[in-house]
Order: C-alpha cells, then structure tokens, then sequence
C-alpha cells in the first residue's frame, strides 16, 4: 500500500509535465484534466475503506470540479494584474471558499453532475482569453522532483486523515488543484499571464473526461469489483478526453479556415 501511495501520482505527474514542455500549454492543460491525481488517490481510499466509502468520495470529487473551476478563474483573472503569489493566493482561497460550500450539498451523483456542468460552462465562459501560443515550456530537474513531490505530499496527507475527514472532504482534498497550482506559478513565472491564461482555459475541456470517471465509480464501485471498476472508468474517460480533443481541433481548425462562417 506504500508503496502505491509514493508511487501512482507521481508518475502521473511526471508524464503530464512533460507533455507542457512538448506540446505546449493547451495540450498540457488538457491532459491534466484527466484524473491523474484525483484518481490514483481515490483508489487508495477504496481500498483503505472500502467501496461505499469510495462511491461517496467520488460524489464528492465530481462536485469539486466547480471548486477547482473557482481556482482556475481566481488565479486567471487576478494574474493579469499582479505577481504569482498573490494570484496564488487568491486561487487557493477561493478554492477553498469553494470546497466548504460543496460540503454541505446533498450526496448525491445527480446534484454533483448539475454542479460539475454548471462550473465547466461557466469556466469557458468567463476565464479571460489568451492568444499564446508558445512551443513548449522549460522544464527544470528542480520543477520536476518538486511536481512529482507535491503530489506524493498531496496523497499522503489525504489516505492519512480519510479516516478522520469521512468520505465528503477525503473527495474534496482528493480533487485539490495541486497540479493546476504547480503548473500555473511554474508558467506564470517563465511565461507571463497569457502562457497561464492558455494553460487554465485548457484544463475546462479537460473535465469532462474527469466528471466522467467520477460518475462512472459513484455508480460502479458498490457493485463491481474495485479494479474492474477503475479500469472501466479510466478507459470512459480516455474515451471522453479524445472526443473532446476532438471537437476542439475541429474548432480550431474552422475557426482558422476563411469563409467558413459565411458559407454556413
């Protein structure tokens, strides 16, 4: 069990971090959408307490996509005017403003989706826009091991006071914007806002494919086998994750065809 727990989200992270300094920040953005924290984590917690336990932990987690939206916004908007750690700041209060707010909702799959959906809307609605377009972003030994800490930090502290915080708040903590924090202050301060900007913006496409894994385990986890039922939510939100990916290429690549607005 350790052993998991130094391990799952680590190598998750190392792998989305360096997909930024490949592809850029909208890819990297998007692929942390996928639950590559949320999930390792919420598999521990099963398998510390069991599959109840975990069904209303990712209730939970599919809820804090509103909080993690929270986030996103703070940190976009308040980043075009001031310093990373202000804007830091001033995610991670409202994130949190946030996650107590969703700990009083119903548990409930239904009442999480309405919350998850009406956040992701308003995120691509309202976060600010950006045009940046940067090749890849720099990605240092120091930001590396400090990401791939974090997130064994993050996964420790959580499967440590599940027992204590009960299944509500060990899904909240679970869906905390660690890696969205990382790798905002990390671009923020070798990129500027608009780097930033590019990166949040990509994320909101990326929580379908995690609202789908969180509902797909509410329902699955009391009647199937855990590992069956991580698997089978894993490959939905892959699924998911490529559909959106999708959809939005095609969009982008209409958007940069002339006439085509005009021809519809």
């Amino acid at each position: 069990m350790l052993a998991l727990k130094l391990t799952l989200v680590p190598v998750f992270l190392l792998i989305v971090s360096m997909s930024g300094k490949w592809w850029g920040p909208a890819v990297a953005g998007w692929l942390a959408g996928l639950p590559v924290v949320a999930g390792p984590i919420l598999y521990l917690l099963v398998l510390a307490h069991g599959p109840q336990f975990g069904a209303h932990a990712a209730t939970l987690a599919l809820s804090a996509i509103l909080a993690s939206e929270a986030f996103n916004f703070a940190y976009a908007w308040t980043c075009r005017a001031c310093a990373w750690p202000i804007a830091l700041a001033a995610g991670l209060a409202t994130w949190l403003a946030a996650a107590c707010a969703l700990s009083f909702l119903p548990v409930s799959p239904f009442w999480a989706l309405g919350v998850a959906l009406t956040a992701v809307l308003f995120g691509q609605s309202f976060l600010p826009r950006s045009a940046a377009v940067a090749a890849g972003a720099p990605l240092t030994r120091i930001d590396l091991v400090s990401r791939m800490l974090a997130g064994m930090a993050l996964t420790l502290l959580v499967t440590a006071l599940s027992g204590w915080a009960g299944a509500s708040w060990s899904g909240l903590l679970a869906v905390f914007p660690l890696l969205g924090s990382v790798l905002s202050v990390s671009s923020h301060r070798a990129h500027g806002a608009d780097f930033v900007i590019a990166l949040l913006r990509g994320m909101v496409l990326g929580r379908f494919s995690f609202a789908a894994f969180c509902l797909f385990l509410a329902f699955a986890l009391p009647h199937q086998p855990p590992l069956v039922a991580f698997a089978e939510a894993a490959a939905l939100a892959i699924c998911v994750q490529g559909c959106t990916r999708g959809l939005a290429s095609a969009n982008r690549a209409r958007a940069a065809t002339p006439g085509v607005v005009a021809a519809e």
